[in-house]
């Protein structure tokens, strides 16, 4: 389980990405495409195009991190906006992770409790 601070500022890239980006594509994705500064603590969350697999980005102070996360049935709820990035709160990640639609609030089809 991930606990996050109600202030932690994280970034949702709008775009599928590669997901066989690591590290250093992450990186470039996360300065280059989103606008933003890596270092300055932010948790970048990418998703691939059919939405089974996330990986979030972030910098801890002495290294960077990247989490995945590949879902056997279903898919993410990944939000429709305009740009290239969404702010988002660290609830709103909680229940994206924890497979809730953040559009109706309700669970995902294919997704189950443990």
């Amino acid at each position: 389980m991930i606990s996050l601070s109600p202030t932690q500022r994280i970034f949702l890239a709008i775009e599928p990405v590669d997901m066989r980006k690591h590290f250093d594509g992450l990186w470039a994705l996360a300065s280059e495409k989103l606008h933003e500064d890596p270092f300055g603590g932010a948790w970048f969350v990418f998703t691939n195009k059919n939405r089974d697999r996330l990986k979030i980005l972030c910098w801890d102070g002495s290294g960077v991190w990247v989490l995945a996360k590949r879902l056997e049935k279903g898919r993410f709820s990944w939000p429709q906006a305009a740009g290239t990035k969404l702010d988002l709160e660290s609830t709103a990640l909680t229940m994206l992770l924890a497979g809730i639609d953040l559009k109706d609030g309700c669970k995902r089809h294919g997704i189950r409790d443990k």
